[in-house]
């Protein structure tokens, strides 16, 4: 327990992590259907004010630009050969910008899925999803990360395949899956699954937890279903701010500041230990965030009446462990916001 985010997680009651990358590179100009990690290389100032971001509004830990950096995604550029390339930049501008803050701050490699499906159901075998990440994951640590962080994962298959790539490597790492249907994730995991699956893998992570999905509330649910499992393990909470709206062809999120708020002080009541969001979350949420968590003493876990009181209603009656509950939906391919 010598990593930095171990010794953070063992001083401290909470962690405040970061907020949307898509969300903040398209108001800088990012276009749909551009690979985000090429701007490591292209536009290196705008990833560090991406960076500088979440660190002036109090975040203890960030994600790198690096979420679609594996050759399966690179590739849909032409850039499957800039791999390490492009996730060592990503990782330096983090380093470089998080040792000016003057404070710990926690860089973490992003790992997002390959978009490929796993095999059985796919053409992705075990052994290329390994090589996939391991590729990825050596870029970044080259880079300087203090952890990796896979993220928005649906299947069992590719989170298994990742912990492999990062036992390889050598790094502390974290992970989260994204439960979006009906209270699983599209591969049909639930968050007692997701409990149960990080304590049998052989190098288990620091902290795991859901990420995107669907709104706040669906989130927090996910959150308590989690905390239900007895766990010991640091559980993360990265909920989206709101839902999505298209408005004048834009797509906007509307979570407003003290919305997130009272999301933060929930998921940290809850059980969440390191607490951040996801698409649609500015440094103004964030901000928000950091001051509730500060001031708001702790109260007991919430019932779901006041998750959706405070938060909006879930999106489904279920949360993915009822007994007939929903079926996982046909796999897609996503990326973070």
């Amino acid at each position: 327990m010598s990593d930095v985010l171990s010794n953070m997680l063992q001083d401290r009651e909470w962690l405040l992590a970061d907020g949307a990358t898509g969300t903040t590179l398209f108001n800088m100009g990012l276009q749909a259907g551009d690979a985000p990690e090429l701007w490591n290389a292209d536009h290196p100032d705008r990833i560090r004010r991406l960076y500088q971001g979440p660190i002036d509004a109090g975040s203890d830990l960030f994600l790198t630009n690096t979420f679609g950096g594996t050759a399966a995604r690179l590739k849909l550029h032409d850039a499957q050969s800039r791999v390490r390339e492009l996730n060592r930049l990503g990782a330096e501008i983090a380093r470089e910008t998080a040792d000016k803050a003057g404070r710990p701050i926690v860089v973490a490699g992003s790992m997002g899925p390959t978009g490929e499906i796993m095999a059985p159901m796919g053409s992705m075998t075990h052994d290329d999803a390994v090589e996939m990440f391991a590729e990825q994951a050596e870029g970044l640590k080259e880079g300087g990360v203090d952890v990796l962080w896979l993220e928005t994962i649906s299947a069992p298959e590719e989170l298994r395949a990742a912990a492999e790539a990062v036992a390889q490597v050598g790094m502390p790492w974290c992970c989260t899956m994204s439960f979006d249907t009906a209270g699983r994730t599209m591969m049909g995991v639930t968050s007692s699954a997701l409990a149960g699956l990080v304590e049998k893998l052989p190098v288990k992570p620091l902290a795991f937890g859901a990420n995107c999905g669907v709104g706040a509330s669906d989130l927090m649910r996910t959150v308590l279903g989690f905390a239900a499992t007895g766990t010991t393990r640091p559980v993360i909470a990265k909920g989206n701010a709101g839902i999505p709206k298209y408005v004048h062809g834009h797509i906007h999120y509307d979570g407003t500041p003290e919305l997130m708020a009272d999301y933060a002080c929930l998921a940290r009541d809850a059980g969440a230990k390191i607490i951040g969001g996801c698409c649609g979350t500015t440094p103004e949420h964030l901000s928000a965030m950091r001051a509730a968590l500060e001031s708001r003493p702790r109260q007991q876990p919430p019932a779901l009446e006041e998750i959706s009181a405070r938060l909006g209603g879930f999106s489904s009656p279920q949360d993915g462990t009822e007994e007939g509950a929903a079926p996982a939906a046909r796999p897609r391919r996503r990326r973070r916001g």
